[in-house]
């Protein structure tokens, strides 16, 4: 960055000698110590003064997005430093998951072992504990010009479509049994998704995925930190993530559709009403009371701030071409130009296409003047009404969500069945527990010696005191 402000005006920064950079290499020397394990994936924790103390050598687990997300930033550290050591330790994390996937669903698991591999949770998702692994193959791609990674996110994409995309929704599953479902909650994490999914070129698929997730947000404020397959609420925290701003972004800057620009506004507006305070925004514990908690995360001005600074602004206003930059899952600019060598091709390298830049004749493509770097750019299909067409594809979302979460809007009619007795928590002197026993046609008596005798009836059950109404029963676990 400090070379293409230089390259501008060499005036500006005159001062600066590489301190950061060296700052950087030093940082990434004290985190070398975590790479030495069998497998090659780091350790989830080091102390950057003392190194590998003997209590964290003891952490054998991490996580697969701990493991799998450091090739940009060290493969950019290599380059800028001509240390190779530095992108060889990412690659070689990298290489040894992709070795652990399922091979015969393609999927990955959660949490593995840094020493042997071995798979301590095989829940397979987009979400947390995974996401950024993804998204790192992907991207490791778009900046380095590798195709061992695209091939791997390919073949990571057409799994996860397979077996965890169930219609509007992402279901987690088993990785060694991916036609069961391994949860019943999706996490907030997952909303980065549409955005891989607009680099991969699957746009249709982006702003279904999307519109779901506004869906949500439109029933409850925000997105929380978790909810069900029906879109209601399972953990009720919003720490402001940027993951849902993020992709909302990819898709304006890829259609241009100013229903993107609405959704961000609304964002905003929510987070001015409900979450500006003296000193920033609060992150809030729930969401159905909007209470703030004593913290905001250096996401909210990193990333969450930031994407929704690039959707507001016009590219004629902004310093640099962001179509030239690669963004780590930090939302740290990378220049897409750090991976030429003397051999690459001298072409500009551009994130995004615009529909409008799409050309037709084949022979012409050769010929443009600038090359894209994703994938999956579709060049015979030329959309004449893109805003229409998704448009349509939100409309048919919307009619799915309606149906999945007609059930759960009634349950305000629903009576409140009693909280089961366990055997453990009974007590014989607790009037409320012998009230329900008597419900269940158990009557009890005390013994001589202090025990108590159960004797069931079932001519003295009240089963009207458990009927439940029809359109209540899929409410019951």
């Amino acid at each position: 960055m400090v070379k293409l402000v230089q390259s501008r005006d060499e005036n500006r920064l005159r001062w600066y000698k590489d301190e950061l950079l060296q700052m950087a290499a030093e940082l990434a020397d004290r985190l070398l110590p975590a790479f030495n394990t069998s497998s090659g994936i780091p350790y989830s924790r080091i102390n950057l003064k003392y190194g590998m103390l003997d209590f964290l050598r003891q952490q054998h687990d991490t996580c697969t997005a701990c493991g799998g997300t450091m090739i940009l930033e060290f493969a950019a550290l290599s380059r800028l430093t001509g240390k190779p050591i530095y992108e060889e330790k990412a690659r070689i994390a990298m290489d040894f998951l992709w070795a652990q996937r399922h091979r015969g669903s393609d999927l990955m698991g959660t949490v593995l072992n840094v020493h042997s591999g071995d798979w301590i949770r095989r829940d397979a998702g987009i979400g947390a504990g995974i996401d950024s692994y993804y998204e790192y193959c992907l991207k490791a791609y778009i900046l380095l010009g590798d195709e061992g990674y695209l091939y791997r996110f390919n073949k990571h994409y057409d799994a996860i479509m397979r077996y965890v995309n169930k219609g509007p929704l992402f279901i987690d599953v088993h990785m060694h049994k991916p036609t069961i479902a391994a949860r019943t909650y999706m996490d907030s994490l997952l909303a980065f998704w549409p955005g891989i999914q607009v680099l991969k070129g699957d746009l249709k698929a982006a702003i279904e995925f999307h519109e779901t997730l506004y869906q949500v947000i439109k029933r409850h404020k925000f997105l929380p930190e978790a909810f069900t397959h029906d879109l209601q609420v399972h953990w009720a925290q919003h720490p402001i993530r940027p993951e849902f701003i993020e992709s909302t972004y990819l898709l304006y800057r890829a259609t241009k559709d100013e229903h993107y620009l609405h959704v961000a506004k609304n964002i905003l507006d929510s987070m001015n009403k409900f979450l500006r305070v003296e000193c920033g925004f609060a992150a809030v514990g729930d969401i159905r009371s909007m209470n703030h908690e004593d913290r905001m995360d250096s996401f909210v001005l990193s990333e969450t701030l930031k994407y929704l600074y690039m959707i507001f602004t016009h590219p004629s206003d902004l310093k640099i071409d962001l179509d030239n930059y690669v963004l780590t899952t930090e939302a740290h600019f990378i220049p897409l130009s750090i991976a030429d060598t003397d051999n690459s091709e001298k072409l500009p390298r551009r994130l995004i296409i615009d529909p409008d830049e799409i050309i037709d004749d084949e022979n012409a493509i050769m010929n443009r003047k600038f090359r894209s770097a994703c994938p999956a750019t579709v060049i015979s299909e030329k959309y004449d009404n893109l805003p229409a067409y998704a448009e349509e594809l939100r409309s048919t979302v919307q009619n799915v969500v309606s149906e999945l979460t007609k059930n759960s809007e009634s349950i305000s009619s629903c009576p409140t069945m009693p909280k089961r007795l366990s055997a453990w928590s009974f007590s014989a002197t607790n009037v409320e527990h012998i009230k329900q026993l008597k419900k269940m046609g158990i009557q009890m008596q005390f013994q001589v010696d202090g025990h108590v005798h159960l004797t069931h009836s079932p001519d003295s059950v009240c089963f009207d005191c458990f009927k439940i109404p029809e359109h209540c029963l899929s409410q019951e676990k």
